[in-house]
């Protein structure tokens, strides 16, 4: 504690992302504390922060499983700024509900704005990786200008896969992944292709995959995140049924809900690689030199 009277910045963080915190406090060379947190038998929550904070804290929190997290942040938030905190920057390296992103039936709430507006009316900045923005091209949309900061990891995970998979062909198993696809092909200079997707529900998927040809190659699939891994599992069915020497697959935000790492496996998945945003066995790039390189204009 006594570290902490002298700190002009601190990075904040819960004891379930201790890996994460601990990697990054000391890339950026601050201190580290951690909010302590009691559940009462109501469901209540009690945080506890360390006292008194500097000018500027970093807090670390994702948001995958999200709505627990979110009260905490709206807790914690406020009560950084009575202890002391001046400047306040969430890092949440999976920022949740960015996909609900426009009104498919009437009265649907757009969950993407209205989470976006309430976490900048809380921190100065949000820093991310690799946000769902499908339809809006920068989170300047959908907070004030400046206040959002989403950085991509698809160029760390290509130059990982080409140093892992020489010549592999990278596949987007639809629309959406392209964003990433291309910048993660460029970085490793790989060969690239999209897919599309017909999603029938939740559990539902139908896949379009490319016309190329995949025979005797080492496919590597590629997304910004794989939750219950049915698009993956129906595009790596095809691509073996067609032939390919090898499937992997490769994602920023590893949340593989239920049983979705081993329905992967199952379907004849050789790897899944991801990074470090969202804590899981498959971890293999660290997010850490993206997101201290954007922090320290703060130090």
């Amino acid at each position: 504690m006594s570290d902490l009277l002298h700190a002009r910045a601190l990075l904040l963080a819960f004891e379930d992302e201790r890996a994460l915190a601990e990697e990054l406090a000391a890339a950026l060379a601050v201190p580290l504390a951690f909010i302590r947190r009691h559940r009462f038998p109501d469901g209540e929550l009690r945080l506890v922060l360390p006292k008194p904070l500097p000018p500027t804290v970093f807090l670390l929190r994702g948001l995958q499983q999200p709505n627990e997290k979110l009260v905490e942040l709206l807790i914690a938030a406020p009560t950084a700024r009575e202890l002391g905190a001046d400047r306040l920057v969430l890092v949440s390296p999976y920022l949740a509900y960015m996909r609900q992103d426009m009104e498919f039936t009437p009265g649907e709430a757009v969950s993407q704005r209205h989470i976006a507006r309430l976490l900048a009316q809380q921190f100065n900045h949000v820093i991310t990786l690799d946000p769902h923005l499908h339809r809006i091209a920068s989170l300047d949309e959908v907070m004030p200008a400046g206040a959002g900061f989403a950085l991509s990891v698809a160029p760390v995970l290509g130059a990982w896969i080409a140093a892992h998979v020489p010549g592999a062909l990278l596949i987007g198993p639809d629309e959406e992944s392209a964003q990433w696809v291309s910048e993660a092909a460029a970085a490793g200079g790989l060969d690239h292709a999209i897919g599309r997707k017909v999603r029938h529900g939740d559990h539902q998927v139908e896949l379009a995959l490319p016309e190329l040809e995949v025979s005797g190659r080492a496919v590597v699939l590629l997304d910004d995140m794989a939750s219950t891994g049915r698009t993956l599992i129906g595009a790596a069915q095809g691509l073996l049924a067609r032939g390919a020497a090898s499937v992997d697959v490769a994602v920023t935000h590893a949340l593989f809900n239920g049983d979705a790492l081993p329905a992967l496996q199952a379907a004849g998945v050789r790897h899944v690689w991801s990074s470090n945003s969202v804590p899981h066995g498959s971890n293999a790039v660290s997010i850490v030199p993206l997101l201290a390189g954007v922090l320290r204009r703060w130090l």
